[in-house]
Protein backbone atom coordinates (compact mmCIF):
# COMPACT_ATOMS: atom_id res chain seq x y z
CA UNK A 1 0.00 0.00 0.00
CA UNK A 2 2.75 2.15 0.96
CA UNK A 3 5.76 1.29 -1.82
CA UNK A 4 3.03 0.57 -4.83
CA UNK A 5 2.84 -2.16 -7.00
CA UNK A 6 5.54 -1.57 -9.14
CA UNK A 7 7.83 -1.24 -6.18
CA UNK A 8 6.31 -4.88 -5.02
CA UNK A 9 7.12 -6.46 -8.22
CA UNK A 10 10.88 -4.49 -8.08
CA UNK A 11 11.48 -6.13 -5.15
CA UNK A 12 10.19 -9.54 -5.54
CA UNK A 13 12.37 -9.27 -8.45
CA UNK A 14 15.41 -8.58 -6.85
CA UNK A 15 18.41 -10.23 -4.65
CA UNK A 16 19.89 -9.51 -1.79
CA UNK A 17 22.92 -11.14 -0.12
CA UNK A 18 23.13 -11.04 3.59
CA UNK A 19 26.90 -11.01 5.15
CA UNK A 20 25.97 -12.22 9.09
CA UNK A 21 22.70 -13.20 10.21
CA UNK A 22 23.38 -12.17 13.97
CA UNK A 23 21.69 -9.81 16.22
CA UNK A 24 22.31 -7.39 13.51
CA UNK A 25 21.90 -9.52 10.26
CA UNK A 26 19.23 -11.30 11.53
CA UNK A 27 17.00 -8.35 11.47
CA UNK A 28 18.09 -7.40 8.11
CA UNK A 29 17.34 -10.57 6.73
CA UNK A 30 13.87 -10.68 8.25
CA UNK A 31 13.10 -7.37 7.12
CA UNK A 32 13.98 -7.62 3.95
CA UNK A 33 12.04 -11.02 3.23
CA UNK A 34 8.82 -9.01 5.01
CA UNK A 35 8.86 -6.25 2.59
CA UNK A 36 8.94 -8.59 -0.40
CA UNK A 37 12.19 -9.48 -1.65
CA UNK A 38 12.16 -12.41 -3.83
CA UNK A 39 15.71 -13.99 -3.00
CA UNK A 40 17.73 -13.83 -0.07
CA UNK A 41 21.29 -15.23 0.15
CA UNK A 42 22.68 -15.53 3.36
CA UNK A 43 25.90 -16.06 4.92
CA UNK A 44 27.69 -17.46 8.12
CA UNK A 45 29.78 -19.93 9.73
CA UNK A 46 28.38 -19.66 13.18
CA UNK A 47 26.07 -21.81 14.95
CA UNK A 48 23.21 -20.84 17.80
CA UNK A 49 24.20 -20.27 21.28
CA UNK A 50 22.34 -19.98 24.49
CA UNK A 51 24.06 -16.78 24.56
CA UNK A 52 22.35 -15.34 21.48
CA UNK A 53 18.87 -15.61 23.01
CA UNK A 54 18.66 -12.38 24.37
CA UNK A 55 18.62 -10.52 20.66
CA UNK A 56 18.93 -12.67 17.92
CA UNK A 57 15.83 -13.84 15.36
CA UNK A 58 17.54 -17.10 14.55
CA UNK A 59 17.85 -17.84 18.34
CA UNK A 60 15.18 -19.89 20.01
CA UNK A 61 16.09 -22.67 22.63
CA UNK A 62 14.85 -25.01 20.11
CA UNK A 63 17.71 -24.13 17.33
CA UNK A 64 20.38 -23.78 19.96
CA UNK A 65 23.53 -25.63 18.13
CA UNK A 66 22.12 -25.11 14.64
CA UNK A 67 23.84 -23.46 12.18
CA UNK A 68 22.47 -19.90 12.52
CA UNK A 69 21.93 -19.73 8.53
CA UNK A 70 19.93 -22.88 8.62
CA UNK A 71 17.78 -21.61 11.98
CA UNK A 72 17.46 -18.53 9.87
CA UNK A 73 15.78 -20.07 6.59
CA UNK A 74 13.31 -21.89 8.31
CA UNK A 75 12.24 -18.64 9.96
CA UNK A 76 12.22 -16.43 6.76
CA UNK A 77 10.36 -19.35 5.00
CA UNK A 78 8.20 -19.61 8.19
CA UNK A 79 6.91 -15.93 7.59
CA UNK A 80 7.73 -15.30 4.03
CA UNK A 81 7.73 -16.98 0.24
CA UNK A 82 11.18 -15.24 -0.24
CA UNK A 83 14.02 -17.95 -1.88
CA UNK A 84 16.50 -18.48 0.93
CA UNK A 85 19.72 -19.97 0.12
CA UNK A 86 21.93 -20.45 3.05
CA UNK A 87 25.62 -20.66 2.81
CA UNK A 88 27.52 -21.40 5.93
CA UNK A 89 30.90 -20.57 5.56
CA UNK A 90 33.32 -17.27 6.60
CA UNK A 91 34.04 -14.54 4.61
CA UNK A 92 37.56 -13.99 3.29
CA UNK A 93 39.65 -12.11 0.80
CA UNK A 94 40.05 -15.26 -1.02
CA UNK A 95 36.45 -16.82 -1.06
CA UNK A 96 34.55 -13.50 -1.09
CA UNK A 97 34.01 -13.38 -4.84
CA UNK A 98 32.24 -17.54 -4.93
CA UNK A 99 29.98 -16.25 -1.88
CA UNK A 100 29.02 -12.91 -3.34
CA UNK A 101 26.15 -13.54 -5.42
CA UNK A 102 27.01 -11.95 -9.30
CA UNK A 103 23.18 -10.50 -9.51
CA UNK A 104 22.33 -9.48 -5.99
CA UNK A 105 20.99 -5.97 -6.61
CA UNK A 106 22.39 -5.49 -2.96
CA UNK A 107 24.57 -6.54 -0.16
CA UNK A 108 24.64 -6.13 3.60
CA UNK A 109 27.85 -6.69 5.70
CA UNK A 110 27.08 -7.61 9.09
CA UNK A 111 29.65 -9.33 10.03
CA UNK A 112 32.04 -8.84 13.11
CA UNK A 113 35.26 -8.95 11.89
CA UNK A 114 37.23 -5.98 10.42
CA UNK A 115 39.29 -8.50 7.94
CA UNK A 116 35.94 -10.02 6.65
CA UNK A 117 34.61 -6.68 6.54
CA UNK A 118 36.73 -5.51 4.33
CA UNK A 119 37.11 -8.42 2.09
CA UNK A 120 33.13 -8.14 1.48
CA UNK A 121 33.34 -4.24 1.15
CA UNK A 122 36.26 -4.50 -1.09
CA UNK A 123 34.81 -7.27 -3.78
CA UNK A 124 31.39 -5.79 -3.65
CA UNK A 125 33.10 -2.27 -4.95
CA UNK A 126 35.14 -4.38 -7.61
CA UNK A 127 31.75 -6.15 -8.91
CA UNK A 128 29.94 -3.09 -8.35
CA UNK A 129 27.65 -4.40 -6.27
CA UNK A 130 26.24 -1.50 -3.96
CA UNK A 131 26.48 -2.65 -0.21
CA UNK A 132 26.14 -1.10 3.09
CA UNK A 133 27.99 -2.14 6.63
CA UNK A 134 27.07 -2.20 9.93
CA UNK A 135 29.63 -0.66 12.06
CA UNK A 136 29.28 -1.33 16.10
CA UNK A 137 26.21 -2.27 17.59
CA UNK A 138 27.44 -3.65 20.86
CA UNK A 139 27.48 -2.18 24.63
CA UNK A 140 24.99 0.32 23.26
CA UNK A 141 21.68 1.33 25.08
CA UNK A 142 20.09 3.86 22.60
CA UNK A 143 18.15 2.85 19.34
CA UNK A 144 17.42 6.59 18.86
CA UNK A 145 21.21 7.44 18.48
CA UNK A 146 21.54 4.45 15.57
CA UNK A 147 22.49 6.68 12.04
CA UNK A 148 22.63 5.84 8.25
CA UNK A 149 25.78 8.01 6.67
CA UNK A 150 28.61 7.85 4.62
CA UNK A 151 31.50 6.22 6.44
CA UNK A 152 33.63 9.41 6.04
CA UNK A 153 31.21 11.30 7.83
CA UNK A 154 30.80 9.20 10.66
CA UNK A 155 32.01 9.93 14.41
CA UNK A 156 32.25 8.17 18.25
CA UNK A 157 31.85 4.79 17.38
CA UNK A 158 35.70 3.09 17.66
CA UNK A 159 34.85 0.63 14.91
CA UNK A 160 34.06 3.51 12.13
CA UNK A 161 37.21 5.35 13.05
CA UNK A 162 39.17 2.18 11.83
CA UNK A 163 37.27 1.30 9.04
CA UNK A 164 37.87 4.58 7.65
CA UNK A 165 41.50 3.96 8.13
CA UNK A 166 41.20 0.84 6.37
CA UNK A 167 39.09 1.44 3.82
CA UNK A 168 41.31 5.09 3.19
CA UNK A 169 44.45 3.40 2.73
CA UNK A 170 42.40 0.96 0.27
CA UNK A 171 40.76 3.77 -2.03
CA UNK A 172 37.79 2.89 -1.18
CA UNK A 173 36.07 6.61 -1.30
CA UNK A 174 32.91 6.24 -0.13
CA UNK A 175 30.19 3.48 1.85
CA UNK A 176 26.90 3.71 3.40
CA UNK A 177 26.88 2.56 7.02
CA UNK A 178 24.90 2.14 9.98
CA UNK A 179 26.28 3.46 12.81
CA UNK A 180 24.85 5.10 16.60
CA UNK A 181 26.76 8.37 18.08
CA UNK A 182 26.18 6.87 21.26
CA UNK A 183 29.24 6.54 22.95
CA UNK A 184 29.87 2.52 24.07
CA UNK A 185 29.34 1.76 27.56
CA UNK A 186 31.80 -0.77 29.20
CA UNK A 187 29.97 -4.38 30.43
CA UNK A 188 29.08 -4.46 33.73
CA UNK A 189 30.00 -7.98 34.15
CA UNK A 190 31.93 -10.74 32.29
CA UNK A 191 30.44 -12.52 28.81
CA UNK A 192 28.61 -15.58 30.14
CA UNK A 193 29.71 -17.44 27.52
CA UNK A 194 32.96 -18.84 28.08
CA UNK A 195 34.01 -19.02 24.41
CA UNK A 196 33.65 -15.39 24.54
CA UNK A 197 37.11 -13.00 25.06
CA UNK A 198 37.25 -10.88 27.95
CA UNK A 199 36.96 -8.10 25.72
CA UNK A 200 33.47 -9.10 23.50
CA UNK A 201 31.46 -6.21 24.20
CA UNK A 202 27.79 -7.27 25.62
CA UNK A 203 24.37 -6.36 23.37
CA UNK A 204 20.91 -5.86 24.55
CA UNK A 205 17.52 -6.30 21.74
CA UNK A 206 17.17 -2.62 21.46
CA UNK A 207 20.46 -1.49 18.88
CA UNK A 208 21.40 -4.68 16.63
CA UNK A 209 17.59 -4.54 16.01
CA UNK A 210 17.62 -1.15 14.79
CA UNK A 211 21.19 -1.31 13.04
CA UNK A 212 19.63 -4.21 11.06
CA UNK A 213 15.94 -2.40 9.90
CA UNK A 214 17.91 0.34 8.86
CA UNK A 215 20.13 -1.73 6.99
CA UNK A 216 17.60 -3.36 5.10
CA UNK A 217 15.98 0.05 4.56
CA UNK A 218 18.94 1.61 2.94
CA UNK A 219 19.03 -1.94 0.20
CA UNK A 220 15.34 -1.22 -0.13
CA UNK A 221 15.43 2.19 -0.92
CA UNK A 222 18.92 1.31 -3.47
CA UNK A 223 16.42 -1.32 -4.94
CA UNK A 224 13.74 0.95 -5.90
CA UNK A 225 15.26 4.72 -5.93
CA UNK A 226 19.16 4.56 -6.53
CA UNK A 227 20.49 5.00 -3.33
CA UNK A 228 19.78 5.86 0.10
CA UNK A 229 20.08 9.50 1.18
CA UNK A 230 23.23 9.59 3.50
CA UNK A 231 21.78 12.76 5.37
CA UNK A 232 19.18 10.77 6.59
CA UNK A 233 18.36 9.15 9.84
CA UNK A 234 16.34 5.50 10.09
CA UNK A 235 13.49 7.17 11.07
Amino acid sequence: MILGEEAGERLADSRVAVFGVGGVGGHACETLARCGVGRLTIVDSARVKESNLNRQLCAEKSTVGMEKTEAMKRRLEAVSDCAVTAVSAFVTSENASSLIPHDASAVIDAVDNVTAKLALILECKRLGIPVFSSMGAGNRLDPTAVRIADIYKTSIDPLSRVMRRELKARGVKSLTVVYSTEEPTKPLIEAPDPEQKRSTPGSTPFVPSVFGIALAYAAVREILSGGPDPKGGCS
